[in-house]
């Protein structure tokens, strides 16, 4: 009853940290207070009735800066991931079918790819095009592929090796049967949480590149670029960088904790080990 209640209470407190942050973006989707290119609040302003959290050096309203790169931070999230499930899934699914030397030139291939950093390998694609969120969100979701696809091929495997799937092949049951009815069923939990703690690690490395001057361009906003912006005036006026980063911070904290606690929800030999 204590694991039960530990594991409630953690993805409760995930989905909450997540998913005010979340309601933060979906309203900034339809309302801002401000626009995000209005510099007329005045330079390094404190925060007042008319502006929540004060302006930056430009002039800008952070609190409406917070709110459009709290979008920014959910749609670099759920863009990396939806490219890297696409692509990691079909290359772990290929690389657990092959054989011989098409399998071991599969596994080398992703070992190289994970071998490079992810911020790094997403720096090296975002330089080679225009600086925007979408090259930033391709960059972000095809380096992360390659961990899904490595993990997705253990697990696929582990499957295939199981009696029933013997069993299901001495019936005459086809190969793309096995793979909807037996072996995706089977491996997607532990692909939801892996992919969750994705979205974590894809909302910081948008960040990262942003204030590498590699992500979303102004007007938009990211949190990353307003931690760089802030950076030189923070103790003047630290709020333009303790608030992105707080927020930063939250989210990623959020998310873990919706992956711990979906690992220990769906995962039934993890219920098993904690018990």
């Amino acid at each position: 009853m204590k694991q039960s209640t530990k594991r409630s209470y953690t993805l409760s407190v995930g989905c909450v940290l997540a998913g005010l942050i979340a309601l933060l973006a979906l309203v900034s989707a339809l309302w801002v207070p401000y626009a995000p290119d209005d510099t007329s609040g005045g330079r390094l302003t404190g925060p007042g009735a008319g502006h929540l959290l004060g302006t930056d050096k430009l002039g800008r309203d952070l609190f409406t800066q917070l709110m459009t790169g709290s979008r920014v931070a959910f749609e670099a999230g759920l863009g990396s991931v939806l490219i890297a499930a696409a692509v990691g899934v079909t290359l772990g699914v290929l690389a657990a079918f092959a054989q011989g030397w098409l399998d071991d030139t599969l596994s080398a291939f992703l070992d190289i790819l994970i071998a490079f950093p992810t911020l790094l390998l997403a720096m090296l694609i975002v330089a080679a095009h225009s600086a925007t969120l979408g090259s930033a969100v391709l960059a972000i979701g095809l380096a992360q592929s390659a961990v899904v696809g490595r993990l997705v091929r253990i697990l696929v495997k582990r499957v295939l090796a199981q009696d029933y799937i013997t069993a299901a092949r001495t019936s005459g049951t086809s190969w793309p049967r096995i793979v909807a009815g037996h072996v995706l069923p089977n491996i997607w939990p532990t692909l939801v949480v892996n992919l969750a703690l994705q979205f974590g690690l894809a909302v910081l490395a948008e960040a990262g590149l942003s204030y590498l001057g590699l992500g979303a361009p102004p007007p938009n906003a990211s949190w990353g670029r307003m931690l760089q912006e802030a950076q030189a005036t923070f103790t003047t006026a630290p709020a333009g960088a303790l608030a992105p980063g707080i927020l930063l911070v939250l989210l990623v904290i959020g998310v873990n904790l919706i992956a711990d606690g979906l690992r220990d929800t769906l995962d039934p030999a993890a219920r098993r080990r904690r018990a």
